[in-house]
């Protein structure tokens, strides 16, 4: 029977296989084994500290008669302990192609920092049993000998999710507790899951995540792209299919039923929530902050300065995250709710940062908004009085791998340090005489004061070097190395109504017409001393580096010819920046946690 979800057909395709046997199988048989103290899984890795049963390949009952697998780890008890729910499709104990070993560097992470018993971008059971908790690994459907075929988040994974909940929370060890923890997949999950509001979860820990695959990531701005989407899919193993979001996105290219159940309805989640968020992550910052804006339920946001592989397995993080499950899911009176509800980070980039950085609200409203205007000599704080136009090849063959060229650069000195936080926007005034459409990309970056473009380090050097990876040759993509926020806009897709779930109307444009777009960019926190410079680069080509070495290169542009950017005269094309003053920053900056986030 074909699958549809909102009344819609889906087209699915067919995942490696995970083992010779086929859907029907029933797979291997579970397993209980005692994991005693100083058992190491390999040589060099963590060794556990408390005895642990290891319950393997459980299997999780559906409503349809589906069973999952899911690999459990519990003290060695008759105490009733809360459960912490990973849930993803990457291989529930390290089984997957990714993991960290696959990471440059390892991510920062050294061997010894975790046990191998961790699934890939979830919480480790060497930490977590010996602070009186289970860890429950869950593959989702599909993925390695869980039945069925994947489901590619919203309201079906979400239902999945709600029944698996609900059958861990009945098991004997269980305390009736439920939360959920992981960065990525293992985030975006929470959100689906937490809206069908599963009676026994009672908090989540969504570690940065895509809200809404649409409008995030596959179509941001109405520029299609799956190449990240179909390297993760070619990773994954299992008996069946997955839902093919990428032919679903040439299927139907603009919003649908389809695609706005696979929008997070964070007004459905009732349960609180530490949410994670970054700057610099680039496919989750949307909706990590997005989380926050929208949900009503009790929730803390910390923006920290790191990459979320590295700050999972982060002390700081740990306990952190520990003391606000302990609230939840054993009622402890540890003062949780005292934790200020915003922290902030801004990246100084070849400066300290500073982190834990307390806001009253996000965005900032304290900030005020200053307005630049593009001119021939830069950013300047009046549209120049003549008319200008500046010109790139829009169908440049981007590498994303810091080579690339082809960019418009319009910079702004500051004369006193300034800190930019929040959200930026851009309008442009453009055409283009060889094409009825155009892909505009945008981004901010810094540079020192003698003009010299920075980048901020998202891993510390030391953390990088310690695992093998010299200075020199720590390469250009989006996990390790940032330049600053990004925005994109196909001028056809600009939008018609502040819903981003409205559906849009292509609206082409004829060859030469000038066009006025503004595009918003991603969240930023940034810090500028004296001197130093905001710059704004526009092209044809996405500008922030490649997610994986294995993308270099892989952007196809959809671009012809030369774009033209107007302004002064009647073009006013401008640039409009957040600005807290030092003030507003010296009242709550915390001194010890400023961090040098080193330049390359």
């Amino acid at each position: 029977m074909p699958l549809t979800i909102a009344g819609i057909e889906v087209i699915q395709r067919r995942l490696q296989a995970s083992s010779p046997t086929d859907a029907s199988s029933e797979g291997p048989e579970c397993t209980t084994e005692i994991l005693a103290a100083d058992h190491c899984r390999f040589p060099g890795a963590r060794p556990l500290s408390v005895d642990i049963v290891f319950d393997q390949n459980t299997k999780i009952p559906l409503r349809d008669g589906v069973n999952l697998r899911a690999d459990i780890f519990r003290p060695n008890n008759d105490d009733k302990v809360p459960a912490l729910i990973a849930w993803g499709p990457y291989g529930k104990t390290g089984t997957s192609i990714l993991s960290l070993n696959k990471m440059p560097g390892r991510a920062g992470v050294p061997l010894s920092a975790v046990s191998g018993y961790e699934s890939f971008e979830g919480p480790d059971p060497a930490e977590w049993i010996p602070r009186g908790y289970a860890i429950v690994n869950i593959d989702a459907r599909g993925v390695g000998y869980s039945q069925g075929d994947v489901r590619v988040h919203g309201s079906a994974e979400g239902q999945d999710g709600y029944d698996a909940i609900e059958h861990i929370a009945s098991l004997p060890w269980c305390n009736g507790s439920i939360g959920m923890v992981g960065h990525s997949w293992l985030a975006m999950a929470q959100y689906h899951i937490a809206a069908q509001q599963p009676p026994h979860l009672k908090c989540i820990a969504p570690l940065e995540g895509i809200s809404d695959i649409f409008n995030e990531a596959f179509c941001r701005g109405g520029i299609s792209s799956a190449n990240f989407f179909n390297l993760i899919v070619s990773m994954l193993k299992g008996s069946g299919s997955i839902e093919d979001a990428a032919a679903m996105m040439k299927a139907y290219p603009t919003s649908n039923a389809y695609w706005k159940d696979k929008r997070a309805d964070f007004g459905k989640i009732q349960v609180p929530a530490y949410i994670l968020a970054s700057y610099t992550s680039g496919l989750h910052t949307a909706g990590s902050f997005r989380c926050y804006e929208e949900m009503k339920a009790p929730r803390w946001l910390t923006i920290h300065d790191s990459q979320a592989l590295y700050d999972l397995y982060n002390t700081q993080r740990v306990q952190e995250v520990s003391r606000f499950f302990d609230r939840y899911l054993k009622n402890a009176v540890n003062d949780w709710e005292q934790t200020p509800q915003i922290r902030a980070s801004l990246l100084g980039y070849n400066q300290p940062n500073i982190s834990n950085l307390v806001l009253k609200n996000w965005p900032p409203s304290q900030a005020r908004h200053q307005e630049l205007f593009l001119s021939p000599g830069g950013l300047a704080d009046a549209t120049p009085t003549n008319e200008h136009d500046q010109t790139y090849q829009s169908d440049f063959r981007a590498r994303q791998d810091a080579t690339d060229s082809q960019e418009l650069h319009f910079s702004h000195t500051f004369d006193k340090r300034s800190y930019l936080v929040g959200y930026s926007t851009v309008t442009l005034h453009v055409s283009c005489l060889d094409s009825d459409d155009l892909d505009v990309y945008v981004q901010l970056g810094k540079a020192d004061a003698q003009g010299n473009p920075l980048q901020s380090q998202n891993i510390p050097l030391a953390a990088l070097n310690k695992q093998g990876l010299p200075t020199d040759k720590i390469p250009a993509i989006n996990i390790l190395r940032y330049v600053g926020p990004t925005g994109q806009l196909r001028a056809s897709t600009r939008p018609t109504s502040d819903d981003p779930g409205a559906s849009t109307k292509a609206a082409k444009i004829p060859p030469g017409e000038i066009v006025k777009l503004t595009i918003p960019f991603l969240a930023a926190g940034m810090l500028f001393e004296q001197n130093e410079r905001l710059v704004l680069k526009v092209s044809g080509h996405p500008m922030s580096f490649a997610e994986s070495p294995l993308m270099w290169g892989a952007y196809q542009p959809a671009n012809k010819g030369l774009h033209h950017v107007h302004f002064g005269g009647k073009y006013a094309s401008s640039l409009r920046i957040p600005l807290l003053d030092e003030g507003q920053i010296a009242e709550h900056r915390d001194s010890s946690s400023e961090k040098i986030s080193c330049t390359l």
